[in-house]
C-alpha cells in the first residue's frame, strides 16, 4: 500500500512540474524574444499554468463524422500513460520499488511511444496529421537505435541493468567525462525522441498545420501536450543518472529541463533529409564505434 502511496506523490509532482515547466519555457522563450512571458495571471504569472489548463480542459470538443472515434480518443490517454507509467523508474531514497531490469523497461516502455503518435494521426482522418505521425514514428524509430546502443556502451561497464547501480558506479567518475562525445549524442537524441525543437518536425507549422495534433481540442490536445513536457522531465532524469550519477536529481532534472527550452529558443528547425542522415550517417556508426570501444575496454580491466 505504500509504494502506491508513494508512487502517486511521485505521479502528482511530476504533473505539477509539468505545469510550472510550461510557465518555465514561456518566460525564457520570452526573454529571449526581448519580451516579459506571462506576468498578469498571478505574482509573476505563477497561475498562468493553471490558467491554461482549466480554460483547456471546459473548452468544447466536437467530433467530426470523418474521426475514428474510440482511437482518436484514446491516443491522447495511452501517450499519457506511457509517459507517467515510465517515472516507476524513480530511484527513490526509500525504494518503493525494485526495478532489477529498470534499463530494460525504459526501453520497453519508450519504444511504444510511437504508437500513440501514429494512432492519433491515423485516426484523425486528415492527410496533415497522417504526415505529420509518419513523419514522427520515422524519426522515433530511427533514433532509438542510436538510443539503445549509447545505453547498451555504458551497460558494459556497469554489468547491471538497475539504475541505482549504474549512480553507484559513477562515484568516483561521472560517465559524461568518459564519454563525452556519447553524452552529446544521447542529449541530442533525447532531443529528437521528444520531438522538440530543432527536431520538432511532427508539428512541423510551416508545412504540416501543427503535424499529428492538428484535428485535437480541449482535453486531447491538453494530454498530448502534457505527455510531451512529461517526457521531457523524464528524459532529464534519465540522463542524469546515466552521465552524471545523480542521487539529488532534483537540480539536474532543472539543469537538463532549461537545456531543452534554451535549445527551442537558439536553433531553426532542420530539414528532414538532414534529420535522416544525422541518425543514420552520423549517430549509428559513432554509437557503434563507442560500442566496440567500451567492450574491448571492459575486457582489458577485467585481464
Amino acid at each position: 500500500m505504500f509504494c502506491f502511496v508513494s508512487y502517486f506523490f511521485v505521479l502528482l509532482m511530476v504533473l505539477v512540474s509539468v505545469a510550472f515547466i510550461t510557465l518555465l519555457e514561456r518566460k525564457i522563450l520570452g526573454y529571449v524574444h526581448i519580451r516579459k512571458g506571462p506576468n498578469k495571471v498571478g505574482f509573476l504569472g505563477l497561475f498562468q499554468p493553471f490558467s491554461d489548463a482549466i480554460k483547456l480542459f471546459l473548452k468544447e470538443v466536437s467530433f467530426l463524422e470523418t474521426y475514428n472515434v474510440y482511437p482518436f480518443l484514446i491516443s491522447p490517454i495511452f501517450g499519457m500513460f506511457l509517459a507517467l507509467s515510465l517515472w516507476l523508474l524513480f530511484p527513490l531514497s526509500f525504494k518503493f520499488i525494485d526495478l532489477f531490469f529498470g534499463v530494460l523497461l525504459f526501453l520497453c516502455i519508450s519504444s511504444l511511444g510511437v504508437y500513440p503518435i501514429l494512432m492519433a494521426g491515423w485516426a484523425s482522418n486528415s492527410k496533415y496529421a497522417l504526415l505529420g505521425a509518419y513523419r514522427g514514428v520515422a524519426q522515433t524509430i530511427s533514433y532509438e537505435v542510436s538510443f539503445a546502443l549509447i545505453i547498451l556502451s555504458l551497460l558494459f561497464f556497469v554489468s547491471s541493468f538497475n539504475f541505482e547501480k549504474i549512480i553507484l558506479f559513477q562515484g568516483n567518475v561521472w560517465f559524461m567525462f568518459l564519454f563525452f562525445p556519447l553524452f552529446l549524442i544521447w542529449f541530442s537524441s533525447c532531443l529528437a525522441e521528444t520531438n522538440r525543437t530543432p527536431f520538432d518536425f511532427t508539428e512541423g507549422e510551416s508545412e504540416l498545420v501543427s503535424g499529428f495534433n492538428v484535428e485535437y481540442m480541449s482535453s486531447g490536445f491538453a494530454m498530448i501536450f502534457m505527455a510531451e513536457y512529461a517526457n521531457i522531465i523524464l528524459m532529464s532524469m534519465i540522463t542524469s543518472i546515466l552521465f552524471l550519477g545523480a542521487w539529488n536529481l532534483v537540480p539536474f532534472i532543472l539543469f537538463f529541463s532549461f537545456l531543452f527550452i534554451w535549445v527551442r529558443g537558439t536553433l531553426p528547425r532542420f530539414r528532414y533529409d538532414s534529420l535522416m542522415y544525422m541518425a543514420w550517417k552520423c549517430y549509428l556508426p559513432l554509437a557503434l564505434n563507442f560500442l566496440f570501444i567500451s567492450f574491448f575496454y571492459k575486457m582489458f580491466l577485467i585481464i
